[in-house]
């Protein structure tokens, strides 16, 4: 490991370049950014805890493994994923970065996000939190964990959350 690996703008500059993969709908370059035993979760907007809360417990929004994470890259890339085809026009904002200690090769890291989605004539925007749990190795930056906690009461307002957060 070497501290340009786990300085704070090698992580913003991470952070952003997943956003950019989301933005530009490059979804399986996005999921190659995960580990091989990575999660990506969203909590219940319901939940008491959500960052703590285990996906094996309680109700998520979803929660993905690996390979349930590379199949919904790949299927919201196909013209037969109608909720997504044409695809949405995003803008993923990431702001308050805050890193926590290093564990090993493991960081945890919190950021704000904001995720104005527009379909049709409608726009509508995801706000909340994501938590990260990045791996730092001689390859660089992988995302072992991320869970996005949503700041909404309820998504009836959004429609279907149909995008990758």
């Amino acid at each position: 490991m070497t501290n340009a690996l786990v300085s704070r703008s090698a992580i913003e500059e991470f952070l952003y370049h997943e956003a950019d993969l989301l933005d530009t709908w490059r979804l399986p370059e996005w999921s190659e950014l995960f580990t091989d035993d990575a999660r990506y979760d969203i909590a219940s907007l319901d939940s008491e805890d959500p960052t703590h809360a285990d996906p094996a417990t309680s109700l998520f929004v979803l929660s993905d493994d690996k390979l349930r994470l590379v199949s919904r890259a790949k299927r919201l890339m196909k013209k037969t994923a109608h909720a997504e085809y044409p695809h949405s026009k995003t803008r993923h904002i990431t702001s308050n970065v805050r890193i926590g200690e290093m564990n090993g090769e493991e960081v945890a890291v919190r950021a704000n996000f904001v995720i104005y989605r527009t379909k049709g004539d409608r726009t509508v925007q995801y706000m909340g939190e994501a938590h990260y749990l990045l791996v730092v190795n001689s390859n660089g930056l992988k995302i072992k964990r991320k869970r996005c906690n949503l700041d909404l009461n309820t998504l009836a307002d959004q429609g279907r959350l149909t995008i990758i957060l």
